[in-house]
């Protein structure tokens, strides 16, 4: 193992560090990163890039796109996969350049071609240990012109597109866009606010987004009672089909398909991400775990919390649009029953209990296989649902005088606001003390165990209940989903101990037919009406090339679906409830 030469302590007061990105060929995908450090006093350098992001729970491993590294006229070697080491002769003034391919259009990697350049600062820079707290300047060089700089960093005076940097945290945490885009502007409560919109095909009423935007910061404000911000910036990237958010103190970055802001259920869809991306400037970024109170980006860090973090978030992103009256209660409903569905829907819910969801983000959300929804969960999905019954529990606990609400104001009080990270521990004294009541068995059974979440235990205060729903005709349940590829019926998943899984059908197989007659995925729900339950049908495929024909004995129909609807003769009390909850939302 190569051994490092000792870096003696530096006062930090002594080191200047700029930073300058230029793109003088956007085609290239490269950008061209360089790094001045001032007032080194010390025989060696120590560079080293994050592996991953806050906000996106995977080791990424950005330095594999880095190349062309050097420190202008002194040696230097690498010493891991994310750390270079220069010897300085003991020179005081350091140029050190490098370029990075930027070609992946995603929230949380750089993307620079002939219309724009944007990029993260985890994905980009370099870091100097021990010096992460120190002050630093960015300076943006664009190709050309007209293209112009979007971010929440805030200026140099009398300097063009160069700006102040509080330390490196601040750094990853403020995302920037260079190149040409449309700015629209619009005040919350005093407070100026962006939108930058890049990308063709805008088909959005901007008038109208910028309003409902509007509307959702009010009620996000109201909440937790102020915008803890001088301003904010939404960067929006409309790509061919993508979708995301990453959440950051001062600016969040979405992206969205450019021709999915006219069709109303998939702007709904699009002012959730908003409403949840802008939720995380108190939920992740200010009220944190422990575990996240300071980053270690060169390793995971891991914590039981996410589903605190991102699912209650995700709760949210589906309440605060009915507050802001974007729409109504019945959307709201079929949208938690939409959400319901899915996690019916997914086997590995008795798999992995939540709290283990979120500490295995690192290795299983970002992560999926073929077998991925027979073993594990998403926090995210959970997460949203546990916060469901949460806020049910505590309603109807203090006949409505308290909610969840309460829970992420205290949390906003007591960590939020100081930015001090909190234990599972605290987390947990908190929900309690909102509800009144001691959530021990709630966590073993629905957080840290695999029981069945109970949704009409806590529906039925509310005059409301959980029913399955079928399309009509009854299918036979086999446990196999199959998707049309290139020609091909593939066998995408098999439920682990369904039917199908059972006869020796498994993930990536291809379909042929069934009974002796070829059958296509689009054409597979039909055929299956024609039997029942405890039929047996040969189902012939090719596993790994091998010509296979297995017999598969069918199960008892399931529901399509599922959805929250009102209980036959509610009691004045349930009628109340429900009201009452509506109306706080």
């Amino acid at each position: 193992m190569t051994s490092l030469i000792p870096r003696p302590s530096i006062p930090s007061s002594r080191v200047a560090l700029t930073y300058q990105v230029a793109m003088p060929e956007p085609t290239s995908h490269l950008f061209e990163v360089t790094l001045e450090v001032r007032g080194w006093q010390s025989p060696v350098l120590d560079l080293k890039m994050p592996v991953w992001t806050p906000g996106s729970y995977l080791v990424r491993e950005y330095s594999r796109l880095v190349q062309d590294f050097q420190a202008i006229g002194l040696k230097s070697k690498k010493i891991s996969k994310n750390h270079w080491q220069i010897e300085t002769d003991d020179t005081s003034e350091i140029t050190v350049k490098y370029r990075v391919f930027a070609n992946d259009l995603t929230v949380r990697t750089n993307h620079l071609d002939d219309t724009h350049g944007y990029f993260n600062g985890a994905a980009l820079f370099f870091f100097i240990p021990g010096f992460e707290r120190q002050p630093l300047t960015l300076q943006i060089v664009p190709p050309r012109p007209d293209w112009r700089v979007a971010t929440a960093l805030p200026p140099v005076p009398g300097r063009e597109n160069t700006f102040h940097v509080a330390d490196f945290d601040t750094l990853v945490d403020s995302p920037v866009e260079v190149g040409i885009h449309d700015v629209h502007q619009f005040e919350v409560e005093g407070k100026p606010h962006r939108f930058a919109i890049w990308g063709k095909g805008n088909n959005a009423n901007v008038p109208k987004l910028l309003n409902d935007t509007k509307s959702i910061i009010e009620v996000e404000s109201a909440l937790f009672g102020d915008l803890p911000y001088d301003d904010y910036l939404f960067l929006l990237h409309l790509s061919a089909g993508g979708y995301g958010g990453l959440e950051h103190k001062n600016s969040c970055t979405l992206n969205y398909a450019r021709f999915g802001l006219r069709d109303r259920e998939k702007y709904n869809r699009f002012l959730q991400l908003v409403a949840h991306e802008f939720f995380h400037l108190w939920n992740i970024k200010r009220i944190r775990p422990k575990a996240l109170e300071s980053f270690d980006y060169e390793a995971e860090n891991y914590t039981n919390a996410l589903w605190f973090a991102e699912g209650t978030t995700s709760y949210y992103d589906m309440v605060i649009p009915l507050r802001a009256r974007i729409y109504d209660t019945k959307t709201f409903l079929d949208l938690v029953s939409k959400e319901i569905s899915r996690y019916l829907a997914t086997p590995g819910r008795k798999v992995q209990p939540l709290s283990e969801s979120s500490f295995d983000a690192w290795i299983k959300l970002y992560r999926r296989d073929n077998n991925s929804d027979n073993n594990q969960i998403s926090y995210y999905l959970k997460g949203e649902l546990v916060s469901l019954l949460l806020d049910l529990l505590i309603r109807a606990r203090s006949e409505n005088r308290r909610s969840l609400d309460d829970v992420l104001r205290a949390m906003w009080e007591n960590f939020g606001k100081e930015e001090i990270g909190y234990t599972d521990a605290e987390l947990k004294t908190a929900i309690e003390s909102v509800a009144g009541t001691d959530l021990s068995d709630f966590y073993d059974r629905y957080i840290d165990g695999l029981e069945e979440l109970p949704f009409n235990e806590y529906l039925e205060p509310f005059g409301l209940y959980l029913k399955g729903v079928t399309n009509g005709d009854t299918v036979p349940y086999w446990g196999a989903r199959v998707q049309s590829e290139k020609g091909k019926e593939i066998v995408k998943f098999v439920e682990m101990d369904s039917p199908a899984r059972i006869a020796g059908i498994w993930a990536d197989d291809e379909l042929l037919a069934l009974d002796g007659l070829r059958v296509t995925a689009e054409q597979l729900p039909e055929r299956l009406k024609d039997y029942r339950s405890g039929d047996i049908i040969q189902v012939t495929v090719f596993h790994l090339d091998e010509l296979r024909t297995v017999p598969v004995t069918l199960a008892e129909p399931r529901p399509a679906r599922y959805e929250i609807v009102s209980i036959e003769n509610p009691s004045n009390r349930q009628k109340q409830n429900f009201s009452e909850w509506v109306k706080s939302l």
